[in-house]
């Protein structure tokens, strides 16, 4: 059931021969009993030949029958809705879901009992039982769901069981929508910092001069309260029947990426404590602060996938940049690990930048920030080939040694940990690059990257911090 939107089920079963069979499928345990112990007595009365043994035999038969009519006979109808509050949340926080019934016939209803199917990482499947609702009446319960994985799980379809007093027949009614609970990764709240390389979300460094060399290279737009009139231009307002304006500057938002490294083969472990699940909640949580500060931003995966699709790639701001916010965000609560062995195909979004220009890891004045898992000897030097001169290029290299508890192999011939040898070879390229051991909240990974001067490797080479 949509949020709010109310649905219609009929307690009555269907007409005809088949909603009656369905109704004597309904005989509960006990429903059955009775029925199997009238035909018992019945038998034994006639082989007895005792009349009153015959007699509680029909009782007993005909009892569970009688129940069996009188339900396929309801003539209650009810309406139920449902409403999600909130539809999105993230992993590990609660959702209040709100059911409310309807009775819409004329006559009373009877014992009925209110299921609503949930998965069970969600919990417990709820259950309410409502003794009578008048005609005309409702009825409204509610119940929470929470789940530590993130994910999209249905809610639904709602089921209402009706029975009788004597609790020998039980039948069960869905109604046919259903809701989606979307869990989105945690996301932590980070410091404002100054990556190197990075301009502010809007400023001097990304506003842009039009053409003025002629007429067609201006940009009109409405004409607003206050605007020069010496600023008017004539041909579009001909044009468009309305007072234009010519725009002589518009403010460009800076421009990030956030690239997330999906490979099976780069990560070990599974479950919320894994490395890629930080991985991926990092990604969210850089892409929450950035929108926060004002820039357009996309998230792009190893696969060469780009959220949003359209305007470029990148977020455009208004209501399109919330909504491409959503995007992202369930993008996220449902990415898992992908098939590929490189990250060829997103050097290549980023090198050709398919989705539009002056993305800044080709040579603009954007912001990439990455999180990679293993890396071998080629997929350092693709990943070093992404960083760019005129942007920042920060890098969070999970390692699976460090996650996992194995110790960690030594590089062949120089005993330095492959790690830092792949830190190295990103700093020499440019990036700010910081291990990401587990155990370190990634808001400190943050102040660090901050903090750190662009290509610096540090001497020891620990895995908690900057080599």
């Amino acid at each position: 059931m949509a949020a709010g939107a109310p649905h219609g089920a009929g307690v009555r079963g269907p007409q005809g021969g088949g909603g009656l069979r369905e109704s004597l499928a309904g005989l509960t345990t006990r429903g059955r009993s009775f029925l199997a112990a009238g035909i018992a007595a019945g038998l034994c009365a006639y082989v007895l030949g005792q009349s009153e043994l015959l007699r509680v035999g029909l009782l007993l038969a005909v009892l569970p029958l009688i129940c069996v009519f009188a339900l396929h006979r309801t003539r209650h109808r009810v309406s139920g809705s449902r409403r999600l509050t909130p539809m999105r949340v993230p992993a590990g926080s609660e959702a209040r879901v709100q059911l409310r019934l309807d009775n819409t016939s004329r006559m009373p209803t009877g014992l009925l009992m209110l299921q609503d199917r949930v998965p069970y990482v969600l919990g417990p499947r709820p259950r309410f039982v409502l003794d009578r609702v008048e005609p005309g009446g409702r009825r409204e319960v509610s119940y929470r769901v929470r789940s530590d994985l993130r994910g999209r799980y249905p809610l639904g379809p709602l089921q209402l069981r009706l029975t009788d007093p004597f609790g020998l027949v039980e039948l069960t009614r869905s109604f046919s929508a259903y809701d989606t609970l979307t869990v989105i990764p945690r996301t932590e709240a980070l410091p404002a910092v100054r990556l190197t390389g990075e301009s502010s979300g809007y400023g001097d460094g990304s506003r842009r001069s039009l053409a003025l060399a002629g007429e067609d290279d201006v940009i009109p737009r409405g004409y607003r309260r206050g605007d020069d009139l010496r600023r008017v231009h004539w041909r579009s307002t001909a044009r468009y029947g309305e007072l234009m304006v010519r725009r002589e500057e518009q403010p460009q938002r800076s421009r990030a990426t956030v690239l997330l490294d999906t490979r099976r083969l780069a990560y070990e472990g599974a479950g919320p404590d894994s490395a890629f699940e930080w991985a991926v909640s990092g990604a969210a949580s850089v892409l929450v602060h950035l929108l926060e500060q004002g820039f357009s931003v996309r998230l792009l995966t190893d696969t060469g996938d780009c959220v949003p699709r359209e305007g470029g790639g990148f977020t455009s701001g208004g209501q399109e940049s919330a909504e491409a916010a959503g995007l992202m965000m369930d993008t996220l609560a449902v990415v898992g690990h992908s098939d590929g062995a490189g990250l060829s195909r997103a050097y290549d979004a980023v090198r050709s930048n398919g989705l539009g220009s002056d993305f800044g890891g080709a040579g603009g004045d954007g912001l990439l920030i990455a999180f990679f898992g293993d890396l071998d000897d080629v997929q350092t030097g693709l990943a070093a080939k992404m960083c760019r001169r005129g942007g920042g290029a920060v890098a969070f290299v999970l390692d699976s040694a460090d996650w996992s508890g194995r110790p960690r192999p030594a590089a062949a011939g120089q005993g330095l940990p492959p790690l830092v040898e792949r830190l190295a070879g990103l700093r020499d390229a440019g990036w700010t690059a910081l291990a990401a051991p587990p155990g370190v909240a990634f808001g400190e990974l943050w102040r660090q990257a901050g903090n750190a001067p662009i290509g610096t490797v540090g001497g020891s080479g620990s895995a908690g911090g900057w080599g």
